[in-house]
C-alpha cells in the first residue's frame, strides 16, 4: 500500500471515528500491510497519526447515560489524614461490583453502540478488570461480548468473567499477543474492538471519577491518579481541569511499568519494556494515542514509585482504612508515604483507590513485603551454642525484647564450628525503632549475627 493511500485511509477512518465520539460506534476496524506482507489491523479509534482528544462535554454525556448503572462510590476523608500531614481524602472506586473503575468506561461503550453493533456484540483484550467490567454490563444489557485474556491472567478473574456468560479465550503469552488475536477476530466475526484505555468512549465514562471527586470534594489542591493506558487519567483531568483550573492533577506509576513517563521523555507514546510488578493493572507497555494526546497538555506532574512503597501502601490501608486494594489501587497513596508529594502537606488532597480485584496470595505476599518494608518484619541469622538450653537462651531473649517470631530453623552440617548451630529467625516488631532495639540486644549477647538488608523503601528517593 502506498504511503498516500495508507494516509488516506487513516484519515478516512479517523474522520468517522471522530464523529462516533459523541455518537454511535460505526466504523469497523480496517487492515493495512507493513513491511514483509505482514498485516497490522488498524483500529480507527486508537489513530496513532489523528488522535482523538476528549472534551468536557464528553465526559457529561458519559456520566448522563450510566448513571443508576454504576456505583457513585464514596470519597471520605481518610481515617488516617493527619498522619500523612494532609487532608487526604479517598475515592473508593474499588467499591464497583466488579472491583473497579473500569465499569464506568465500559457501560458507556456499551450503551454508545449501535442496534446492529448491539446484537453482533463487541471483543476486547485484557488482563482481568476491563474484561470482567465489560463482561459484566454486557450480560446486565444483553449485549455479547467476547474477550481474549493472555495465559498470564489471574485464573479468578478468568472464572468471573465466565460466569457473566461472556465467550472468554485464554491466549498468548502477553497482553501483545493476545490483543493481535482479539484484533484479528473483529475483523473476521464482524465484532467491535474496544481498546480497554484508549477508546475515546471509555476514557469519557472513566472521567466521571472527576465529576463525583468534585461535587464530594469541592475544589481539591490535587488528585493523584494511578496510571497505566493513560485513559483513566486523561478522563479525569478533562473533568477537573474543566470544573477546578487550580486543582493540581498527579500521575502515579511504578518504577517496573513507567510507560506514560517515558512517553513524556519521548513527547510521544513509545513502547516501554515491562517488568513484573506488584500493579500488574498498571503494567501497559505502550500509553495510548488518545490518552496521551489528551491528558499531556492537562498534568500537572508524574511520580515514578518503588515497589516496596506500594506493599507499605496496600498495608497502610489495609490497618488503618479497613480497604483491601490491588497494587494499582494503591500507586497513589505509595506517592505520598515515600515522600514524593511532600509539597502537598497542608493541603486538600484526593487520592483515587481505583481498583480491588487483587489474588489472595498476592495479597499475602504484600502484606509481608510491606511489613518487612517499614522494618516490622524482620530477618536474621545468629550462631548460638550448640549445647543444652543454646536455643533456649535465644528464645528468652526474643520474648524479653518483646518481639513475635514467626518463621525459626536451624542447621549445623555447613558451620565450621562443630560445636555452634546457626538460627535462621524471622520474627515480627511493633516498629523500626523496636527492630533496632532488637538489632542491639543480639549483638549484645552474639558475636555473629547478621541482619537481612534493609529494604530500599526505607530512604526516600527523588522523583524519577
Amino acid at each position: 500500500m502506498s504511503s498516500a493511500v495508507k494516509t488516506e485511509t487513516l484519515k478516512e477512518a479517523n474522520g468517522a471515528a471522530t464523529k462516533a465520539t459523541n455518537g454511535k460506534l460505526e466504523v469497523p476496524i480496517r487492515p493495512r500491510h507493513v513491511l514483509g506482507g505482514v498485516e497490522e489491523i488498524i483500529d480507527p479509534f486508537c489513530n496513532p497519526e489523528q488522535p482523538q482528544r476528549i472534551s468536557f462535554h464528553d465526559v457529561t454525556s458519559a456520566a448522563f447515560l450510566i448513571r443508576g448503572g454504576v456505583e457513585r462510590t464514596p470519597c471520605p476523608k481518610a481515617t488516617s489524614s493527619d498522619l500523612y500531614g494532609m487532608e487526604l481524602y479517598l475515592k473508593k472506586d474499588f467499591l464497583q461490583y466488579t472491583g473497579s473503575f473500569k465499569e464506568r468506561g465500559a457501560r458507556y461503550a456499551l450503551l454508545s453502540l449501535t442496534e446492529e453493533q448491539k446484537r453482533t456484540g463487541v471483543i476486547s483484550a485484557s488482563l482481568g478488570n476491563h474484561a470482567q467490567a465489560l463482561c459484566y454490563h454486557g450480560w446486565k444489557l444483553g449485549i455479547p461480548v467476547t474477550v481474549v485474556m493472555p495465559k498470564a491472567a489471574p485464573i479468578m478473574k478468568i472464572q468471573k468473567c465466565r460466569n457473566y456468560k461472556a465467550r472468554v479465550i485464554v491466549d498468548g503469552n502477553d497482553m501483545g499477543e493476545a490483543k493481535s488475536l482479539a484484533m484479528r477476530m473483529s475483523r473476521e466475526e464482524g465484532l467491535l474492538y474496544v481498546n480497554g484505555y484508549d477508546h475515546p468512549h471509555i476514557m469519557a465514562g472513566q472521567g466521571t471519577i472527576g465529576l463525583e471527586i468534585l461535587e464530594q470534594v469541592p475544589e481539591p489542591d490535587a488528585v493523584v491518579v494511578p496510571v497505566g493506558g493513560g485513559g483513566l487519567i486523561a478522563g479525569i483531568a478533562s473533568a477537573v481541569k474543566a470544573l477546578s483550573p487550580k486543582t493540581k492533577i498527579i500521575g502515579v506509576e511504578s518504577e517496573k511499568c513507567a510507560s506514560f513517563t517515558r512517553a513524556m521523555e519521548n513527547n510521544g507514546p513509545i513502547h516501554t519494556p515491562i517488568k513484573n510488578t506488584l500493579a500488574d493493572g498498571l503494567a501497559v507497555p505502550k500509553v495510548g494515542y488518545n490518552a496521551y494526546a489528551t491528558a499531556m497538555p492537562l498534568i500537572d506532574r508524574m511520580v515514578v514509585v518503588k515497589e516496596e512503597w506500594i506493599a507499605v501502601a496496600i498495608l497502610r490501608l489495609v490497618e488503618e482504612e479497613k480497604c483491601v486494594v490491588e497494587g494499582a489501587g494503591g500507586a497513589g497513596l505509595a506517592a505520598i508515604l515515600a515522600g514524593h508529594l511532600d509539597e502537598l502537606k497542608g493541603k486538600k488532597v484526593v487520592v483515587l483507590l481505583c481498583g480491588g480485584n487483587i489474588d489472595t496470595t498476592v495479597f499475602g505476599r504484600c502484606l509481608e513485603r510491606g511489613l518487612a518494608a517499614v522494618g516490622r518484619l524482620v530477618k536474621f541469622n545468629v550462631e548460638v551454642s550448640d549445647r543444652p538450653g543454646g536455643i533456649n537462651d535465644l528464645c528468652a531473649l526474643l520474648v524479653r525484647v518483646g518481639v513475635s517470631i514467626k518463621d525459626i530453623m536451624h542447621e549445623r552440617a555447613w558451620l565450621k564450628d562443630i560445636y555452634t548451630v546457626e538460627v535462621k529467625v524471622v520474627c515480627e516488631t511493633v516498629d523500626w525503632s523496636h527492630s533496632l532495639e532488637l538489632k542491639n540486644e543480639l549483638k549484645k549477647f552474639y558475636s555473629k549475627v547478621q541482619f537481612s538488608d534493609v529494604p530500599l523503601a526505607l530512604t526516600n528517593d527523588s522523583d524519577s
